[in-house]
């Protein structure tokens, strides 16, 4: 067997200097994004050193998935970043018991156990008093980790915009175990006109903490997807705290004027751009 490197090419037939890894074209562009393009190659495979953070990624995303969410270090961050005192904040559970319930049942993810809803019953009592202008949902979902970075600095930013407003809001409430639909059942319980959730979206192999929004109008189990407007990659390397919670100030504004939310509300808030700090595409650079 030939005495070959790993380029599959013989050490005496390479040409002096050359270079083990051979680059891509298009190695400029990746400082525009952190999906895996222009990696380079050696021979017909991936450099060891993009195989090596490939597979440091999908680790990540995996324990992402699987991280419990730490309730009292939340409490104590939303304190921190005054949120909220951390006695306010309400702690409830889903109907799926645990971890590998809730991967394998989403439905059990989209409502609360039984406990926890007389618990918030007991609490706020009768559904019918829309008392609040809105309710904050923070839920693990796919991501605690999402959550633990990034919820408690966000909402701080939230609170900055809407509080000069007056806006009367609910205690914030945890979820464990939760998904999307969890927040409209908890929305109507509290009697919010408005319900927000974060939560931690699918891991991604370049973005394990990335959090999303979802809003509904006069939240009730039993809504669609239809009905919530949703904004995501909210982290500081995808969609930055103050643009995610301009963007949200926007929605829930236009949701108590108008009455409604989901495909019948628009994020429009491109055309009222001036307060953004809007990136340019590279694309368009220099054209």
């Amino acid at each position: 067997m030939d005495d070959k490197d790993f380029n599959g090419q013989g050490a005496e037939n390479r040409s002096p200097g050359a270079e083990p890894v051979t680059a891509n074209p298009w190695e400029a562009l990746r400082r525009f994004t952190a999906a895996r393009i222009a990696l380079g190659r050696s021979g017909v495979s991936l450099p060891t050193q993009p195989q090596l953070a490939f597979q440091l990624a999908h680790a990540q995303a995996r324990d992402a998935v699987h991280l419990p969410l730490d309730v009292p270090a939340l409490r104590t961050a939303l304190q921190e970043q005054d949120v909220c005192d951390a006695e306010e904040v309400l702690d409830v559970h889903s109907a799926a018991s645990d971890r590998q319930v809730y991967l394998q049942r989403p439905d059990l993810g989209r409502r609360l156990c039984e406990s926890s809803r007389q618990q918030l019953l007991d609490r706020f009592g009768s559904m019918a008093e829309r008392r609040y202008d809105v309710a904050f949902v923070i839920a693990d979902g796919l991501s605690a980790l999402a959550i633990v970075r990034n919820a408690a600095p966000f909402l701080a930013e939230v609170k900055r915009r809407i509080a000069p407003e007056g806006w009367s809001v609910a205690p914030p409430v945890i979820v464990q175990q939760g998904r999307v639909a969890v927040a409209d059942e908890i929305g109507e319980l509290l009697g919010a006109r408005l319900v927000v959730i974060l939560i931690g979206e699918r891991p991604g192999l370049s973005s394990p903490d990335s959090m999303g929004l979802y809003l509904t109008w006069m939240p009730a189990r039993g809504l669609s997807d239809a009905s919530r407007n949703c904004i995501s990659n909210v982290r500081p390397e995808g969609l930055p705290y103050p643009e995610a919670a301009y963007k949200l100030h926007y929605l829930m504004a236009q949701a108590h004027q108008r009455g409604l939310s989901g495909v019948a509300l628009k994020d429009e808030t491109a055309g009222e751009g001036a307060e953004l700090d809007v990136r340019r595409n590279f694309l368009l650079d220099g054209a």
